[in-house]
């Protein structure tokens, strides 16, 4: 039991987590101070009270501080809405980025078509046949002499030059 404890203890998941943990109760302190500090005294601006964590009613000799659980709710409420902005542009980012993965991918692709279309292209631009310049009569490219003439097309290359 204890080894398996050791590896539940271990494991990436809970380092992660534990470090959310720290995390987040540095950020509540955050937002504490927000909603005591700032939020609270410009809500007691409207309302007229000085302090809502001072209000209490009473039952018997019991009393009720709901001043408190108000300033608790606002708290909450403040520190969920910061996680879902901050969640909500994590997402955007990873959407962008994911997306622009995706269009240098296609990209890529596109591009090595095109190089491997051009190569083809390439070859084929190679001519096949050329004309005799004695004859006129089309004959293969890489022959020396023509066929139908029977002239040496070697000569004419060089009286050419």
């Amino acid at each position: 039991m204890l080894k398996e404890f050791k590896e539940f203890a271990t494991r990436g998941n809970i380092m992660d987590m534990a470090v959310g943990v720290i995390i987040g109760g540095a950020f509540q302190k955050i937002v504490t101070s927000l909603v005591n500090d700032i939020i609270m005294p410009l809500i007691t601006v409207f309302t007229g009270e000085v302090d809502f964590s001072n209000l209490v009613f009473t039952i018997g000799n019991t009393p009720i501080k709901y001043g408190a659980f108000i300033t608790t709710i606002v708290d909450f409420l403040i520190i969920a809405f910061s996680i879902f902005i901050a969640i909500r542009s994590f997402n955007k980012l990873s959407a962008s980025t994911k997306e622009n993965l995706e269009k240098l991918a296609d990209n890529s692709k596109i591009a090595k078509k095109h190089r491997k279309n051009k190569d083809v292209e390439e070859q084929v631009v190679e001519p096949t046949v050329k004309q005799c310049p004695f004859c006129l009569s089309e004959i293969p490219y890489h022959a020396t002499r023509c066929p139908h003439c029977t002239s040496s097309l070697e000569e004419a290359v060089t009286s050419d030059k």
